[in-house]
């Protein structure tokens, strides 16, 4: 997992985050942010996390949400099933976007991002009740980034998976 950076910071999304200057290249991330994002937060609809230097904390490098979310016993993979309850729908957690600015693409930015997710997830599951970290990758380019970060792709789609079993592993010492 990457570590995070004393020249970064991430926290939660607030008023004075320049949604309005943030572009990722990808329209409806974009508009996401601009235009839903503080709702979301606002009707705790979604958690919004941005990535910031403390010398300029109001420009946003990068930004993801988390959201509770439950998928159906059998698109649970084999692997991680024996380590989830038996219920029809198995408690998780929502990467439901992740977007870096253009202008910063490239400098493992993401990667930053999804750990912060991930120690997040593997922080609030005892409280809240997550047996994994789920993402819905917006293409196969972001697919393949999440399967490089240890993630399992469930069969025929984009929806990638991180078991907390796995998580417990990466985050605990």
């Amino acid at each position: 997992m990457v570590a995070s950076r004393p020249d970064l910071r991430i926290e939660a999304l607030a008023p004075h985050h320049d949604r309005n200057g943030f572009s990722c290249g990808i329209d409806s991330l974009d508009r996401y942010f601009k235009t839903q994002a503080a709702q979301d937060v606002r009707r705790k609809a979604n958690g919004v996390f941005v990535l910031t230097e403390p010398e300029r904390p109001d420009v946003v490098l990068g930004y993801y949400t988390l959201c509770a979310t439950a998928l159906a016993q059998g698109d649970v993979p084999a692997a991680a099933r024996k380590h989830v309850p038996r219920y029809p729908l198995v408690s998780a957690t929502l990467v439901g976007r992740l977007a870096v600015s253009e202008t910063r693409q490239g400098e493992r930015l993401g990667a930053m991002l999804l750990a912060d997710a991930v120690r997040r997830t593997h922080a609030s599951a005892a409280t809240v009740g997550s047996s994994m970290l789920v993402v819905d990758a917006i293409n196969e380019r972001a697919a393949a980034f999440y399967e490089a970060n240890g993630f399992v792709r469930l069969p025929e789609s984009l929806r990638l998976v991180l078991p907390m079993h796995v998580i417990k592993g990466l985050v605990e010492p």
